[in-house]
């Protein structure tokens, strides 16, 4: 296999890398902070093409693949994790479009969420419907030509912000993962209303709400895909959503290692510098070899999901690997730094915090041990 980027993959890398040094570091702490969503960061990439990356041209997109987006999220991750969640977030919904959507839908949305500048969210969790999605409750039933929508969808990030959402609700009841469906829902839609703004621990700029639905009508040409076929919609989706958590895991790790060793260069103790210590010199290997593993499971994943190729178990592994890994790294990076890895006045405490939410969303590490498991063992 050929690990090496193209030329055009490297200079892809090389304008993530800067946008995100000039545009997105200088408010990534205000917007941790105020927890703002960074709508002018958000149009900013818009420009620039990074929203429609994974996209036809014929849509609005930047055309491009898998490894362009792992490319992109983890640069832009470097810098603000939430931003990096907000464009990796967004991206599902073109995905999901583009996969199992009308030629007719792909015309109206896929030009709106790509180079429209419109934002997008993917909306499956609820109250009692976290990792069992079997449990869900949200009720999509068919009244004619449309479709009328209740329930409550929590913990959906972009959810406040979206222009338009993906909605995975029971059009049949009665069959429960069986009679789950996918249907896209615009923002301002009579009967849909923002609930509550969730107070985080970690990306605060990547605002995470409640959808509330009431009696919510939708056109029935919004189903995305066939009736009953949602659960295999979201799996999908999940499987691309999983390697863009990863994407963004890595790129929270390498910047913890840049600033460590950076620090341990600089910081003298005893009258020698940091490098001389050799309990933490090895605290530096160890994390430069874990996030090496990391990169790699990454980067493999969205080899596979680019060629076309089955990557479930591949995307559960590189998720879970690079997300344990961030959350170690951060931990040995805030303690290479002491009190002043723990001060608010420094990125690394963000980091810190921010790493932690990767073991979480887009499926929990048990269920991606579980996934793993399941192919491993079957």
């Amino acid at each position: 296999m050929d690990f090496n980027f193209t030329d055009g993959q490297l200079m892809l890398q090389k304008v993530a890398r800067e946008f995100a040094e000039k545009e997105v570091e200088p408010i990534s702490a205000e917007i941790d902070k105020t927890g703002r969503f960074p709508r002018e960061t958000f149009e900013k990439m818009v420009e620039i093409g990074f929203t429609g990356i994974g996209t036809p041209v014929e849509y609005g997109g930047s055309a491009g693949n898998d490894i362009d987006k792992v490319i992109v999220v983890s640069e832009i991750a470097k810098q603000c994790a939430a931003t990096a969640a907000i464009l990796s977030i967004h991206s599902i919904f073109a995905q999901v479009i583009n996969k199992f959507g009308t030629k007719e839908q792909k015309e109206k949305y896929l030009t709106q969420v790509t180079s429209g500048g419109s934002l997008a969210a993917f909306a499956l969790t609820e109250p009692n419907a976290g990792s069992d999605a079997g449990a869900a409750k949200t009720t999509a039933i068919l009244d004619g030509d449309e479709y009328v929508l209740n329930g409550t969808k929590c913990f959906i990030s972009n959810g406040g912000q979206a222009q338009y959402l993906l909605i995975f609700a029971l059009t049949d009841p009665s069959k429960g993962l069986k009679g789950l469906s996918c249907i896209l829902v615009e923002k301002g839609t009579p009967g849909f209303t923002i609930g509550k703004i969730e107070d985080k621990m970690g990306i605060n700029g990547s605002e995470t709400v409640e959808l509330i639905f009431d009696n919510c009508r939708v056109p029935k040409e919004n189903l995305i895909g066939k009736e009953g076929k949602g659960f295999m919609i979201a799996m999908t989706a999940l499987d691309g959503a999983r390697i863009g958590v990863g994407a963004q895991a890595l790129g929270i790790s390498e910047a913890a290692l840049e600033k460590s060793v950076k620090y341990m260069k600089e910081r003298v103790q005893f009258g020698k510098p940091l490098t001389a210590l050799q309990g933490l010199t090895w605290y530096i290997s160890d994390m430069a070899t874990k996030i090496e593993a990391a990169k790699w499971l990454v980067y493999y994943a969205a080899h596979l999901k680019a060629t076309g190729q089955k990557h479930t178990k591949e995307a559960a592994m590189a998720k879970l690997n690079a997300s344990e890994t961030a959350r170690h790294v951060t931990n040995l990076a805030l303690q290479i730094h002491g009190g002043y890895g723990y001060m608010k006045d420094y990125p690394l405490e963000r980091m810190y915090r921010d790493a932690k939410i990767t073991e979480i969303y887009e499926g929990t590490s048990e269920i991606h041990k579980l996934v793993i498991s399941r192919a491993v063992l079957r």
